[in-house]
Order: structure tokens, then C-alpha cells, then sequence
């Protein structure tokens, strides 16, 4: 059991755990392929730098060099890197892998910060034509279209033999699964830890829940009937002890990330998840919050990246987004607020979310005592 080998680990460093991580989204890799009438296919392979793109350098500098980040979650598309016509697995497309390592090389060995590899796939693969609801379960044994678990492990395998040599990689399983056994999601995480370990890579790895990998629903019952996330993933075995969880965490209405007003105090939603995690002696990474541009949301947003830097069982956490296409559109939080993309402007020609949101509630909350050196871990 999972629980039973990390239990030594994590109380040794329980006294002085801290926020290891602190950093942002770059949203760009998974762009290109949403289509109106569910178009199997739109957008891919896709054009680099057109329909789709991974950073720009420029602002990877000013996040390392000025605002003293240490951490980008950079996405990815699965049906790019590993073709339909290849199908999941450790076939890959090598220019699009090549354009996504030289992102992922830049953040780590040129910057000397951390990267975490957030395939963008919500636990599907075949169809990201509508995102997050299109595509076949990995894992699916009634779907004669799904990939199999397997071929999921054996993706990460392959991707994770290519970074083995890069400490400074951090392995996300899947982005934001739902509608689906939380057994086969445990199924699909434990899968994908092998094949990582396996591989003979020894970083971090973070593995999600159901629902979203929702914080405030990790004990509730979500989707059709689904298990709570609380029930399975501590039962996640890694040899090496290196694994932590992956959460999400937004404040409107409904934890979307689409409404512009924050309603759902962070602090207590993220309550429950925060006791399991310490019930269970694991620690967690929250990998996607936001806020939109406005004084509410500047204080909760700041109350919720406190709260994590309070709670030891918290290590890092990433803001929602930055990015190199995103132009004027909002990733989140309201269509006014903008990204997180330095120098650019909203839809109304005002500044975006990173002279707003950014300034306000994340510049005054990052750590000084980052991690900078060494492998991935949880400490």
C-alpha cells in the first residue's frame, strides 16, 4: 500500500515542510483542435506557432528572473505527441516531441526552474475535438475505441525514458479525469507510475483524482455515481516514495474557472482534501486555481495560496494561465480578466491578469525559500 511505505518518509520531513513550488500554467500545447460540431480529427496534427505552442522564452525570463518563480505546468496534447494512426503508446511523433522538450529544456536547463508535464487529456485519448467531454475512458474495456491501460503505461514509460536525465522534470499523470470508475482511474495512475519507475526516471510524479481532481468534491461521490477520489488514491503504490497529488481548486460558482466572482472560499473547501491528505501522510500540489480581476477575487485568491503555505501537507501550486496564443481571450475567471501572459491586454485593451490578479494576490505570496536545486521530490 502506498500508505504504508510513504508513512516514514513524509513524518521525517514533517516539521519543516514548506511550498517547494510556486509558479504558472503555460497553456498553449492542446490548443488548435476544439470544434463546434465535433469534428473527429480538427486540428490535428496542427501547425506550431499557429494552432498550437508551448511557452515563449521571453516570458519564462521575466517569471524566473523577475517574479522568482520556480515551476511551469506546460500541457500537451496525447493525440499529437502519440498520432491516431499510431495509436497511445510509445510511438511518438517526433517533431512534435521535439518542439515540446525544447520548452521543457528551456524551462529546466537553461532557467534552472521546474517543469511539470501536464498531458491535457482529462483521462481520454482519440477525440479531443470537444474537450473535456470528448474522446474514449483510457481503460475503457466496453469502448472498442479506448486505448487501453497499458498503452497509457506504456506512454508514460517512453516519455518518462526521455527526461530520466532531467532532475528537474516533474511527471503530472493526466489532467483533470472525470465521469469514470475512480477504480480505473486508480487502475490508469498506478499504470502510469510503473511505467514511469520502470523507465528508471526518479522524479516527482503528481496523480489525480476523479471529478475534475476537484479539492472541495475529493471526499464526495461525483459524476454518474463515482466514488469520491478519498477512497482510492491512497491505495497508489510507488517503490521510490515520490509521489504526490495533483488538485484543482477554483472560486466561483460552480469551480469552473469560467465566472469572473469569487463565491467558494478556498481555505474551507479545500478542508476535507487537506485532512485526507494528512489522515493518509501524503502531500499534495494544487496545479490549477485562478481568479478574475477584481477585489474579491484578489483576496481570496491571496487567502487561498496562504492557506497552502499554512498547511504542511501542501508542496507546490501553479496558477491558471499564461501562454503563448492566448492574445486577448481569458484562460479563466470571467472574459475581461485575461491571461497571465506578461505585456498583453484583455479584450477591453486594459492589462491583463498579470499586472492584475498576478500583482495583487500571487507576487505578494511567493516563497522565498524555493526548492532551485536538485531532483523533484516531495522535500
Amino acid at each position: 500500500m502506498f500508505l504504508s511505505y510513504l508513512t516514514p518518509y513524509i513524518f521525517l520531513g514533517a516539521a519543516w515542510a514548506k511550498i517547494l513550488y510556486a509558479g504558472v500554467n503555460e497553456s498553449g500545447g492542446e490548443f488548435g483542435v476544439f470544434s463546434a460540431n465535433g469534428t473527429v480529427g480538427t486540428g490535428l496534427p496542427g501547425r506550431f506557432g499557429v494552432d498550437y505552442a508551448f511557452i515563449n522564452k521571453s516570458t519564462v525570463d521575466i517569471f524566473v528572473d523577475k517574479e522568482k518563480v520556480n515551476f511551469f505546468r506546460v500541457t500537451l496534447l496525447m493525440e499529437r505527441m502519440c498520432p491516431l494512426s499510431f495509436g497511445l503508446g510509445r510511438k511518438f511523433n517526433e517533431t512534435y516531441f521535439a518542439e515540446f522538450a525544447d520548452a521543457i529544456n528551456y524551462i529546466t536547463l537553461r532557467k534552472g526552474a521546474y517543469a511539470l508535464i501536464d498531458p491535457h487529456n482529462y483521462m481520454r485519448y482519440n477525440d479531443p475535438s470537444s474537450q473535456p467531454f470528448s474522446g474514449s475512458v483510457i481503460g475503457n474495456t466496453s469502448d472498442p475505441t479506448a486505448a487501453t491501460t497499458q498503452q497509457f503505461g506504456d506512454f508514460w514509460h517512453e516519455l518518462a525514458r526521455r527526461f530520466v536525465l532531467n532532475p528537474k522534470v516533474v511527471f503530472g499523470i493526466n489532467n483533470e479525469p472525470h465521469d469514470m470508475p475512480t477504480e480505473l482511474l486508480l487502475k490508469n495512475n498506478q499504470a502510469a507510475i510503473n511505467g514511469i519507475r520502470s523507465a528508471g526516471a526518479r522524479q516527482l510524479i503528481l496523480a489525480p483524482g476523479n471529478g475534475f481532481t476537484g479539492g472541495h468534491s475529493w471526499t464526495q461521490v461525483t459524476g454518474a455515481g463515482d466514488a469520491p477520489s478519498s477512497d482510492f488514491l491512497n491505495k497508489l503504490f510507488d517503490p521510490i516514495r515520490n509521489t504526490a497529488i495533483d488538485v484543482h481548486e477554483y472560486l466561483d460558482i460552480d469551480f469552473s474557472g469560467q465566472h469572473a466572482e469569487c463565491t467558494q472560499p478556498g481555505p474551507s473547501n479545500l478542508a476535507n482534501v487537506t485532512t485526507w491528505l494528512r489522515e493518509n501522510h501524503l502531500k499534495a500540489v494544487l496545479s490549477e486555481f485562478g481568479g478574475g480581476n477584481n477585489e474579491n477575487c484578489f483576496q481570496q485568491v491571496d487567502e487561498l495560496v496562504k492557506y497552502l503555505a499554512a498547511n504542511d501537507e501542501w508542496i507546490g501550486w501553479t496558477i491558471w494561465a499564461a501562454g503563448p496564443l492566448w492574445g486577448t481571450a481569458s484562460p479563466c475567471c470571467g472574459p475581461d480578466t485575461g491571461s497571465l501572459e506578461p505585456g498583453q491586454v484583455n479584450d477591453l485593451g486594459e492589462p491583463d491578469a498579470f499586472t492584475t490578479v498576478w500583482a495583487n494576490a500571487i507576487r505578494p505570496n511567493i516563497p522565498k525559500n524555493l526548492k532551485r536545486s536538485g531532483i523533484s521530490s516531495l522535500h
